[in-house]
């Protein structure tokens, strides 16, 4: 079962972390998102230093996470990107040294994982588009890794009136 934080944690962050993803273009990115890399499962989340809520998700592998569902930060890969501004991809979790006996894979359940900073027009850090898998898929290739950074440029221009008027 994914360990998703209760009902209780839901607030106005991420009621509107959920209004802001409620557009079809968003949804249509996710989409392509599935599409180029393979995997099943893709979200475009909102990350802070406390938290971690998803804005839009396509789940295609019964993952089981809805618009404004909030993971805790701390048990994301997320939270690392959000301190280095830097992607994470990974085409076979098991097949890799770094990541075979990472906590967050084995958590998740997931062999194949890929990460975008979603940066807002201003430089701030929005948070990320993601994808994963439980089987692995060849992500960490030019083609998918320039697609999925086009896709998060488009979040961000997507984002960039909506924040300004939600918060």
């Amino acid at each position: 079962m994914l360990p998703l934080l209760g009902a209780e944690m839901r607030d106005e962050l991420s009621s509107e972390s959920a209004a802001l993803g409620d557009e079809p273009a968003i949804r249509a990115i996710l989409e392509e998102v599935c599409r180029v890399t393979g995997m099943g499962f893709a979200a475009m989340a909102r990350v802070t230093e406390e938290r971690w809520i998803a804005c839009q998700v396509v789940d295609r592998i019964e993952f089981g996470m809805n618009p404004g569902d909030e993971l805790d930060i701390n048990t994301t890969i997320c939270n690392d990107i959000r301190q280095s501004g830097q992607a994470v991809v990974i085409d076979d979790v098991r097949g890799h040294a770094d990541w075979r006996t990472h906590p967050v894979p084995m958590l998740y359940g997931f062999e194949s994982y890929a990460s975008f900073p979603i940066f807002l027009e201003d430089g701030r850090f929005f948070g990320t588009l993601c994808a994963i898998d439980p089987r692995p898929h060849s992500v960490a290739v030019a083609a998918v890794v320039e697609a999925m950074e086009r896709m998060a440029r488009q979040l961000s221009a997507l984002l960039g009136s909506k924040v300004a008027i939600h918060g």
